[in-house]
């Protein structure tokens, strides 16, 4: 029997089962009550607060912040917890890892260029974008036919996902409501009270020498023309004489 106990493959035998039976020992005896005796504590919430107020309530609770991905998030602002793993209101052990997500913020995107384009290939080119075609106003304009002349945001603005853009679309060259009437001869006076009564603009107004028998500040010329159409708001530049005596003034004018 003695023998038995002197073969190297029994020693090893008798010294595993020994090591087993001290580990379970310790196990139950020490580790395990330490275990369950040790505190208990409930995870704090702390979601939509910024990562460094987050971080520093979890480490005042006695847990451990664990910084994870970083999602676009609409909903919080950029560099705020979205999402805790724990939740929030959880029971846990002093010392528990509290995994954070945080928001990298609102999806955006770039405006593309609408001007010069159809409105079909607008919406493709907002659609690429993540953009979508918001109101369309058609209007009056030297552009020909349903080609867009203005568009909401101006290219390269950066703006949310799915915000929609207003653009305007040319009905091209439509003849006006009103009749621009004659100036000619009027006192610039007049010319400019016949305008405004007419719901127009008086526009650029130039000065002119002229060696005819006019009064000064009489209207000698006009644009646009009398007859023509134009729509209310829009401008009527008006050319006024002025004295001058000597053909030097004329040039310089010039």
């Amino acid at each position: 029997m003695k023998d038995l106990f002197k073969k190297p493959l029994v020693k090893k035998i008798i010294f595993t089962f020994a090591g087993l039976f001290l580990f379970i020992v310790i196990l139950n005896y020490l580790v395990m009550p330490w275990y369950v005796s040790s505190s208990e504590i409930k995870v704090p919430k702390i979601i939509g607060m910024s990562v460094p107020e987050a971080m520093k309530i979890l480490e005042d609770s006695k847990l451990t912040p664990v910084v994870g991905d970083t999602v676009l998030d609409g909903k919080y602002p950029k560099n705020s917890v979205v999402m805790q793993r724990p939740f929030g209101d959880d029971v846990v052990k002093k010392g528990r890892r509290i995994y954070l997500i945080i928001s990298g913020g609102e999806q955006v995107t770039t405006v593309p260029l609408l001007m010069n384009k159809s409105l079909i290939d607008a919406k493709l080119q907002l659609e690429k974008a993540g953009l979508r075609i918001g109101d369309v106003s058609y209007v009056a304009s030297t552009t020909p036919k349903d080609i867009i002349v203005s568009q909401e945001y101006a290219t390269g603005t950066s703006i949310k996902r799915n915000t929609t853009v207003r653009v305007s679309v040319s009905l091209g060259a439509v003849e006006g409501s009103i009749e621009v009437p004659d100036m000619i001869g009027k006192t610039r006076t007049e010319a400019e009270n016949v305008i405004k009564n007419l719901d127009l603009q008086v526009g650029k107004v130039t000065f002119l020498p002229t060696f005819r028998e006019l009064l000064p500040n009489t209207v000698v010329d006009q644009y646009p023309a009398a007859g023509s159409k134009v729509n209310p708001g829009n401008s009527i530049d008006l050319f006024i004489c002025k004295y001058t005596d000597t053909k030097e003034d004329e040039f310089k004018a010039k």
